[in-house]
């Protein structure tokens, strides 16, 4: 038996070296093996680069994508052949900031260019500052309360509660007609008010087309129905309302038609003749108004029948609807 890699001796009789042979097939297959090496080492490398893996495949996480693919921006990665995508971030951008929609286009309609101004009644906090409320202030004819606290059904629903949910309720069915809605208030915007004089001021100022107080009524029970309240004719100190009283008529009395309509509600059993209209001279939103502008006192709080439409969304849904009808046929809609 032998251990060594020497070659075995010749057989008797052979003719060639034996010796030579053996370093003849051996030089052969290091030959052959040499040259299959590169072959087998490049379709390792292109095999690595194709899956992604290299010295670090056996580590966690996904592989690394080829460099022609992982150089291209967000947004370039699927651009359509022959398109110019534009990068998703830029220099002064972080990657993960998204960049903030568009406002939507305001809406097309009977109202588009016109400005209505609603005034929500009251405030929920008057209950709660009624030394601020209560401070005197000119109303042109003479002088009254800031504000007032508004009434309440007996079980309690604010008359401020009741206005704030119509008028912003008001506000978008104006809105979709395509007309720019200022409220004089929003909810918890502020802990009292504004003072009646403001709200005159903001209407005004805005110089709206129409615009309408909402109100709810606090009277004995039995009383029922809706009412508009109109501006009288004064001109005493700042209020001056010559030029407001026809247009504003005109404005209550589309309000009071569609308001009957659309809720079915009855104008008011106790005042106005059964017509749903009233003139007074001593609101000071009225008065100090210099564009046309009405009150509406939806429904009475204290008649439980009134008070079960006034608490009810789907009821204060219709008499949104009904003020914003009569307004756009106010306005020419």
């Amino acid at each position: 038996m032998r251990y060594d890699d020497s070659p075995p001796p010749p057989e008797s009789g052979s003719s060639a070296d034996p010796d030579r042979h053996w370093f003849t097939r051996r030089s052969t297959l290091v030959v052959g093996i040499a040259a299959l090496a590169p072959a087998c080492l490049a379709g390792w490398v292109l095999t690595q680069a194709l899956s992604g893996a290299g010295p670090d495949a056996s580590r966690s996480g996904p592989a690394a994508q080829p460099a022609s693919h992982s150089s291209l921006a967000p947004g370039q990665r699927d651009a359509k052949p022959g398109s110019t995508p534009s990068p998703s971030t830029s220099p002064t951008t972080s990657p993960t900031t998204t960049a903030a929609a568009p406002a939507p286009a305001p809406a097309k309609g009977p109202l588009t260019g016109k400005t209505v101004v609603v005034d929500p009644g009251h405030n929920t906090g008057n209950f709660k500052h009624t030394d601020e409320i209560d401070q005197q202030v000119d109303i042109g004819t003479n002088r009254k309360e800031c504000d007032t606290t508004g009434t309440t059904t007996n079980s309690g629903y604010m008359e401020a509660e009741f206005t704030m949910d119509v008028s912003k309720r008001l506000r978008s069915a104006l809105e979709a007609q395509g007309a720019k809605v200022v409220l004089t208030h929003e909810t918890g915007a502020r802990a009292w008010g504004p003072c009646i004089t403001e709200r005159a001021r903001i209407g005004n100022e805005a110089n709206a087309d129409a615009v309408v107080s909402v109100h709810a009524d606090g009277v004995s029970a039995g009383n029922r129905g809706f009412h508009i309240i109109l501006p009288a004719k004064v001109k005493s100190g700042a209020a001056d309302t010559a030029k407001i009283v026809g247009p504003s008529r005109e404005l209550g009395e589309r309000i009071a038609g569609n308001f009957a309509r659309t809720t079915g509600s009855a104008p008011a059993n106790y005042l106005g003749g059964g017509t749903g209209l009233v003139v007074r001279d001593d609101l000071g939103g009225l008065n100090l108004s210099t564009r046309p502008k009405v009150f509406i006192e939806c429904g009475n709080m204290r008649d439980a029948k009134d008070a079960a439409q006034l608490t009810s969304p789907q009821w204060r849904q219709k008499a949104a609807q009904g003020i914003a009808d009569g307004i756009v046929g106010f306005l020419g809609g």
